[in-house]
């Protein structure tokens, strides 16, 4: 059986429901195997099938890392232990000394980990809050800008075609963590970054069972170094995580649909509540904040839901609720986050794809239980 080729580029609603298939011609396996296997017979002394040793190649985690690729339309792909190992393999290739010029609103455990490469001497961080921003801070000891469009939890965007113009004049890498708004929203290596970045066990998995990142290289160059980095390392995404991946990237655009549809609405509503002073939507995506008049109410809110879960992550089929304060961003101290307006009356909201008239319904039910 000869394996099957598309004759012409597909839209990526087909692309994404077809990964896996056709890519296994002595079976004809629609769905991706799985390949558990740690090691691969050579035919004889000096051949290789392609496969040798699972940390430096695995067929189901090819099949994965090729889809990412392709949706972020960059040369390479990379599939990793999780987004934070994303995260520590795209800052793995800078020499010691570096300035990074990074988001001031980020992912707690970002921060976390740039404040522990800053305690070691290894690198220096500057934090901004918009594109003029982060040109200022450019210097010659600046190695890369690091940014995050929409920010967590704040909502804030900014714009990457404007920052990768400067980044470029001063041949400075752009990284973008793309988690919030996925390739299906938001090219970032259309847009001019050169690394783009995901923690693949929110959106891109989508079932809150699966612990996973991404990495997709604008250029081969930068791909192939990153990928002798990785299997030098090892935090490779093993091949059931892979499976589970794929199996979560094939419904990404329903899914993302609905996420999006129901935050929508979400939003119409709490602006509405007498309960909220202010909500923060950036007019995409299934991800949003808001601040609630009082925030000694929080507690008593948050054990009033009955559909919403209190919890950390996001991006899952369930609708989540997180409080930044003591989840996602307690490691960043608290009058630093507080200055930028991280304070202990705001919530973020994770819209599920459950019917968004019992989403509005269970958090209406919540705030009237206050009085």
């Amino acid at each position: 059986m000869e394996k099957k080729s598309q004759s012409k580029k597909v839209q990526t609603d087909t692309f994404l429901a077809q990964i896996g298939n056709h890519q296994n011609p002595v079976t004809g396996s629609i769905n991706t195997p799985i390949y558990f296997s740690t090691t691969y017979e050579h035919p004889t002394l000096g051949e290789s099938t392609g496969y040798d040793y699972t940390r430096t190649k695995n067929p189901t985690r090819e099949v994965v890392e090729s889809a990412l690729a392709v949706l972020e339309n960059g040369a390479i792909g990379l599939a990793t232990s999780s987004g934070m190992s994303a995260v520590q393999l795209v800052f793995s290739q800078f020499p010691v000394g570096s300035q990074i010029v990074a988001s001031r609103d980020l992912y707690g455990g970002s921060y976390r980990y740039f404040k522990e490469l800053e305690n070691q001497g290894i690198y220096q961080f500057i934090y901004v809050d918009d594109e003029a921003g982060f040109e200022r801070e450019i210097t010659e000891k600046t190695a890369a800008v690091f940014i995050e469009t929409p920010t967590n939890p704040l909502m804030s965007e900014v714009s990457i075609e404007k920052i990768a113009v400067f980044t470029k004049q001063y041949n400075v890498q752009l990284i973008v963590d793309n988690t919030f708004y996925t390739p299906l929203i938001q090219r970032p290596l259309d847009l001019g970054a050169d690394i783009v970045l995901h923690s693949a066990t929110k959106y891109l998995g989508g079932h809150n069972d699966l612990l996973a990142g991404a990495v997709i290289t604008r250029s081969k160059e930068i791909g192939e170094q990153l990928a002798y980095s990785l299997n030098t390392t090892g935090a490779v995404l093993s091949p059931f995580d892979c499976w589970l991946l794929i199996r979560g990237m094939k419904t990404l655009s329903l899914r993302m649909e609905r996420h999006e549809k129901n935050a929508q609405a979400v939003v119409a509503y709490l602006k509405t509540s007498p309960y909220v002073k202010e909500v923060m939507y950036p007019g995409r995506g299934g991800m949003l904040s808001f601040k609630i008049n009082d925030q000694q109410m929080i507690k008593e809110f948050l054990r009033n839901l009955s559909i919403f879960t209190f919890a950390e992550s996001l991006g899952g089929v369930e609708s989540l609720i997180t409080y930044p304060t003591t989840q996602t961003h307690a490691d960043i101290p608290k009058e630093l986050r507080e200055s930028y307006g991280l304070t202990p009356d705001l919530l973020r909201i994770s819209t599920g794809i459950e019917a968004s008239e019992d989403l509005i319904e269970d958090l209406k039910q919540s705030f009237e239980s206050l009085n």
